[in-house]
C-alpha cells in the first residue's frame, strides 16, 4: 500500500509499546508501506522500520502525525541511510 500520511512534517517524535502489541507513534511524516507483518514509516527523526506479526493501525492521525499498531512486536529499528540503499538497488537493477 502506498503512503498513508504524506508530505507533512511535525514537531516531536515519541514511540510508545505496551505490552509489545499497542505501538503508538507521533512525529511520523509518511508510511512509505506496510502489510500485516512490516511498517516503513518515515519520522522526523529518521526512517522507521517496525516489524511483527498481525499488524494492523488501529489509529491514524494524518493532521498530528500520529499513528497506533497493533500486534505482536518483533523489532523496531531506525535504517541509515535508506534513501542510497533504495538509488543503489535501483542502479544494480537497471544495469543488470
Amino acid at each position: 500500500m502506498e503512503s498513508v500520511i504524506d508530505g507533512n512534517n511535525y514537531g516531536s517524535h515519541e514511540i510508545k509499546i505496551v505490552d509489545r502489541s499497542i505501538i503508538s507513534l507521533t512525529g511520523i511524516n509518511k508510511i512509505s508501506s506496510f502489510d500485516d507483518q512490516e511498517f516503513l514509516m518515515e519520522s522526523n527523526m529518521g526512517v522507521i522500520l517496525l516489524k511483527g506479526e498481525g499488524l494492523e493501525i488501529i489509529k491514524l492521525d494524518t493532521h498530528d502525525g500520529n499513528v497506533k499498531i497493533k500486534g505482536k512486536l518483533i523489532s523496531l529499528a531506525y535504517i541509515e541511510n535508506m534513501k542510497k540503499n533504495k538509488e543503489e538497488s535501483l542502479l544494480t537493477k537497471l544495469f543488470k
